[in-house]
């Protein structure tokens, strides 16, 4: 834990409590020094380096000839055209330590792939470190290091809900691998959902000059919390522009607890789709602003269902904080753990009334029947499953989706090469509604031997589409 240091970032007026937010009242209190805060915060604060064997086959220059091409390339199709080479990749990045036994948090994008990674500490000790769980959803990481008993410097996670814009913060990391640096800022804003760099786009936006190597570092509060992780920057040439994204400590606080738990992070589930609200929509619904999440569509037999939320409803918060588009209402919902229980304000035919809604994780109903296809028909090769609502989560599919999709296509097969994807929902074939994998078991089964024309209709990217093939 850190003591509350007064420091010029925290701007108090010795006349004041510690807790309450000032603007500098003398010369005396701007010369202040960050120094306290960085020597308690600092050690805490990680390079992390990694290490993977990245394998490419050699191409022997006979290949590159035209004329050899030519006139011998069929001859030798599928013959390899060279030996195997592997190359050792490194990258770099920051990490922080959020338990004193050696528990380090970073980012997903940091430890991708690695075959090996090291932690070094601000004291130069280094340490080999195990990784206990990844989310590539959130980008975040949990790596363990053996301390062999030795309790090393650790930083507090803080409540990021209480986080303000205009507040203090400074970043500190390993930019461009020079050594561990510290930057400060201000919180340019907050609940950033439009970024498009994970599934749970919400992040803190800070002036905090973050660069390429600060990716996992810490974003600390002026009472030396850790209140969210370095992730992105916002750059047209790879230098800090001032915009620099962190994602929320309550956001690692779920991860952290979900991986320590169980070894992976089962996130709550809605059972229902919306969207945000525009001027348009509030104009229609008599909303003096536009703001809520819209709800389009409920799963059968969800939480949303079972909750009694209803289509055309408008969430307009959740346990009293403000929903302005479907990415804060995912943000919120993956902060709670399972079980708990969740209010909802919500707008039903122009009068507020609350929802209680059960934090619950998504089901595997119907059973996946995993089955591989092979035969005369355009789906040889392939592996298709039923969805539900745990298995499109697993994929990192849309959870509403229903029905039976393809999972896996080998390499060279008729599938394949017929232009079918994993991820494809399959509808319907030659007319034939198919809903469930032992639907189109069935379907296929009785066009066996079958050598006319194929009509397939499938969802692709959300957009419906039917693919002919010739017999």
């Amino acid at each position: 834990m850190f003591l509350r240091v007064l420091v010029a970032a925290a701007l108090i007026s010795t006349s004041v409590q510690a807790d309450i937010k000032t603007v500098p009242s003398s010369q005396a209190e701007i010369k202040l020094s960050y120094a306290p805060l960085v020597k308690e915060a600092a050690p805490a604060v990680v390079n992390i380096y990694t290490s993977k064997t990245v394998r490419t086959r050699s191409i022997s220059p006979l290949f590159n000839d035209p004329f050899f091409r030519r006139f011998f390339g069929d001859a030798f199709r599928g013959v390899p055209q060279g030996g195997e080479k592997k190359r050792v990749q490194n990258s770099l990045g920051s990490g922080v330590i959020v338990k004193g036994n050696g528990v380090v948090i970073t980012n997903h994008h940091v430890i991708e792939g690695a075959d090996d990674i090291k932690v070094v500490l601000n004291d130069r000790r280094e340490f080999e470190a195990k990784l206990l769980g990844s989310d590539e959803r959130t980008d975040l990481a949990i790596l363990q290091i053996d301390t062999e008993g030795a309790i090393l410097p650790s930083l507090s996670l803080g409540d990021s809900d209480e986080v303000e814009v205009g507040d203090l913060v400074l970043a500190i990391g390993n930019p461009f691998g020079v050594g561990q640096t510290v930057t400060s800022g201000i919180v340019s804003a907050l609940a950033r959902t439009q970024v498009g760099i994970t599934d749970y786009s919400f992040f803190i936006q800070t002036d905090a000059a973050i660069n390429p190597g600060n990716s996992g570092g810490a974003l600390v509060d002026m009472h030396g919390n850790l209140i969210g992780v370095n992730s992105a920057i916002y750059s047209k040439g790879g230098g800090s522009n001032g915009i620099g994204f962190a994602i929320p400590a309550n956001m690692v606080k779920s991860v952290l607890s979900g991986v320590s738990q169980s070894g992976k992070v089962v996130r709550p589930w809605l059972g229902a789709s919306g969207k945000a609200m525009t001027q348009d929509l509030a104009s229609s619904f008599k909303m003096k602003r536009p703001t809520g999440v819209l709800i389009e569509m409920i799963y059968p037999d969800g939480p949303a269902d079972q909750a009694g939320l209803q289509r055309g409803d408008i969430i307009l918060k959740m346990d009293g904080y403000e929903i302005n588009d479907p990415q804060a209402l995912r943000f919120r919902l993956a902060t709670k753990p399972l079980g708990e229980k969740m209010v909802m304000d919500v707008l039903r035919r122009g009068k507020n009334v609350n929802v209680d809604f059960i934090a619950t994780a998504p089901f595997e109903k119907p059973a996946r029947e995993e089955t591989k296809l092979n035969g005369f028909h355009p789906f040889d090769g392939s592996v298709i499953v039923n969805l539900s609502p745990a298995y499109n989560d697993e994929q990192g599919w849309d959870t509403m989706l229903r029905g039976v999709a393809i999972e896996k296509i080998r390499r060279g097969s008729t599938a394949h090469r017929l232009g079918f994807r994993p991820g494809d929902v399959i509808t319907g074939v030659n007319g034939i509604e198919v809903a469930s994998v032992r639907d189109l078991l069935r379907v296929l089964n009785d066009y066996k031997g079958y050598k006319g024309d194929w009509r397939i209709g499938i969802v692709r990217n959300g957009k419906r589409q039917e693919l002919r093939f010739r017999g």
